[in-house]
């Protein structure tokens, strides 16, 4: 178990664990000779003889040392709230246990300290103080326990409500990947770097290798303490003690607030969606995008708040918001978190973590609150994806899921309606009704295309999903179109796709125009005009023969000069024919065969070239008789 102290400066906090342990609390030069605990303070004792060690985290009183108060918070399993009975309840004790409560510490222990030093009608009236201020909150039946460490009386019956509450304390989940947010960094002669910290989460042993953000270095595991006793492995709940060797790893590089983490778990973030509640005691209503200090593990870093259901929060309330951080911070949801005014002098609230990777985009949507409505239900991922993905329209990347949640994939039990969607980028998840809803969208918006454009054989992929407006990013929309195409709900000619059923047809004005310039190209055969000369608005025919080429109807054999379909296959046809004859093809014997000058049958020969019907060696040519076109003709 680890105990943590709170309350006002000079009641008694350090004198306290002092009576408890039997050691020293404040041991730097500065601390005593002021009097006052400044930094955190770390000491372990057993409670009773043979009982496994406690851990012990003293916490500064003063005002402007609250930000150490936090670093030493997190992750403590009770609290030991202090109050002096000659001073009762002081500003500090409010601030400190409205801390607690938001960190959602489970237990609280109420020690009356300085009873030495008053009458016992003092001490009553302290203790109904105490009542009145725990009484609104989780702490209301917490044990008050009236002591003084100078007499010892009350220290055991202390230490007794301690051991109870040990007891009772159960071990920390050691699944997900490991967590500690560093809270002291220091060299140990002849080992090197040594950090110390809560094991938030997981497991860690000798030898593993880990990442220390925001650096983002890998580091290695050298030796461990746990519980300020050597160990081979630490796990959650443990006060950590880790060596860490690491290239170029220096100790001016390390600082309180920096975290290590698993590997695969480290995910840097500068923006969180989070359940924030505004202490009842704040003077004003929260604005929206007002700037605060916040406080993560044992980091301390700046940003503003965005409320996403108003634009303002009134004290005591609660409301859904977005902490957009000036500095990376690593979270997963569940995580608690404190936030201070801007210039860091008074708590005016907390919450929890829900999203790590909040949205920059939709972030007030109706689908999204319904997720984050979901995520303060429960912070177990079983118990939300449903929901998540019920309000997802694009899908969730299971990556981020295992670092959201600090839930390794393999670990996953996956409802049967849930989809696991590859990519070419990444698999993502679906459910999947939302699976089949993106499907039959797409088959909406494919009909649409051809009702407006029925001269169009169809869209690319990319012109299909412009024309759809698909908020699906490119991989998972082409695995939504391979899936459709697979079961042939749509088809595909060339790079063009359509529904099976869909005919290409030109509109009635393009057809009556038509009419007018075949029997120009019928005539001309071998040598039809070129755009310009066909007697008819030039612009309107370039785009009425385009729109034919398209359609297969016609070929563009260079601009604005195109052949009827019919023709190229004669052309075709002759090419093979000439092959029959001799192998090899030269352009004086395709330019006698047509009777056409060698520009132009050049040209027609390069057609086919790019057709694929011809493969071109210098000034000859050979027929690729693997040709869809020489197969048909040849058939």
């Amino acid at each position: 178990m680890i105990v943590g102290t709170a309350g006002h400066i000079d009641h008694g906090k350090t004198a306290l664990l002092q009576a408890l342990t039997g050691q020293a609390g404040d041991r730097r030069r500065e601390e005593r000779e002021r009097g006052m605990t400044i930094d955190l303070g770390y000491l372990y004792a057993a409670l009773e003889p043979g009982a496994a060690l406690t851990g012990f985290i003293d916490v500064p009183g003063h005002e402007r040392f609250t930000h150490n108060m936090l670093a030493g918070a997190q992750g403590i399993d009770l609290v030991l709230l202090v109050v002096a009975a000659d001073d009762g309840v002081m500003p500090q004790t409010r601030e400190h246990l409205a801390i607690v409560e938001l960190l959602g510490i489970a237990r609280a222990i109420v020690a009356i300290t300085k009873c030495d030093r008053v009458e016992p009608a003092r001490v009553e009236t302290v203790r109904e103080q105490v009542r009145t201020l725990l009484g609104p909150g989780p702490y209301a039946d917490a044990p008050l326990i009236a002591l003084s460490s100078v007499t010892g009386h009350g220290v055991d019956t202390l230490r007794q409500a301690l051991l109870e509450a040990q007891r009772e304390v159960q071990q920390r989940s050691q699944t997900g990947g490991f967590r500690l947010s560093i809270d002291r960094a220091f060299s140990v002669p002849g080992a090197g770097i040594v950090v110390t910290g809560t094991a938030v989460s997981g497991v860690v042993a000798v030898g593993d290798t880990l990442r220390l953000g925001p650096l983002d270095k890998t580091v290695r595991v050298r030796g461990l303490h746990a519980q300020n006793q050597p160990a081979d492995l630490a796990m959650a709940g443990q006060r950590v003690a880790l060596n860490l060797s690491g290239e170029r790893l220096a100790l001016e590089q390390i600082h309180r607030g920096q975290w290590l983490t698993a590997e695969w778990l480290y995910a840097p973030t500068q923006r969180l969606d989070i359940d924030f509640q505004l202490l009842p005691g704040e003077p004003r209503a929260f604005e929206h995008f007002q700037p605060v200090h916040v406080h993560i593990g044992t980091q301390d870093v700046t940003g503003r708040v965005v409320l996403l259901e108003g634009s303002s929060l009134v004290p005591g309330e609660r409301m859904f918001a977005q902490i957009l951080l000036n500095s990376p911070v690593q979270a997963v949801t569940g995580d608690p978190l404190i936030l201070r005014d801007h210039s860091a002098q008074r708590t005016v609230g907390g919450g929890r973590v829900l999203d790590p990777f909040a949205p920059s985009r939709h972030r007030r949507s109706p689908e999204r609150l319904a997720q984050l409505q979901a995520l303060t239900a429960s912070h177990r991922l079983e118990d939300v994806l449903p929901m998540l993905l019920a309000n997802s329209e694009t899908g969730l990347d299971p990556q981020t899921l295992e670092r959201q949640f600090n839930q390794p994939r393999a670990n996953w039990l996956l409802p049967a309606d849930v989809l696991l969607i590859e990519t070419r980028q990444s698999p993502v998840l679906f459910s999947s009704l939302r699976w089949q809803t993106l499907q039959d969208e797409v088959l909406q918006h494919l009909a649409r295309f051809h009702q407006l454009e029925p001269d169009q054989m169809g869209p690319d992929r990319d012109r299909l999903r412009r024309f759809a407006g698909s908020a699906l990013d490119r991989s998972t929309f082409l695995s939504l179109l391979d899936h459709l195409l697979s079961d042939g709900t749509i088809a595909a000619s060339g790079p063009w796709l359509h529904l099976p059923e869909h005919q290409v047809r030109l509109s009635e004005a393009d057809e009556a125009l038509w009419q007018q310039l075949q029997p120009q190209f019928d005539a001309a055969v071998f040598d039809p005009p070129w755009v310009r000369d066909l007697g008819h608005d030039e612009i309107a025919v370039r785009l009425l023969l385009r729109k034919m080429a398209r359609l297969g109807l016609v070929h563009q054999v260079v601009r604005d000069l195109f052949y009827t379909d019919a023709t190229i296959h004669r052309l075709a046809a002759m090419l093979l024919q000439l092959a029959s004859d001799n192998p090899v093809i030269q352009v004086s014997a395709f330019r006698d065969a047509v009777g056409l000058g060698r520009k132009r049958s050049i040209q027609i020969l390069e057609y086919f070239d790019r057709l694929g019907l011809t493969r071109r060696f210098g000034d000859r040519r050979q027929i690729r008789l693997d040709n869809a076109l020489a197969r048909q003709i040849g058939h």
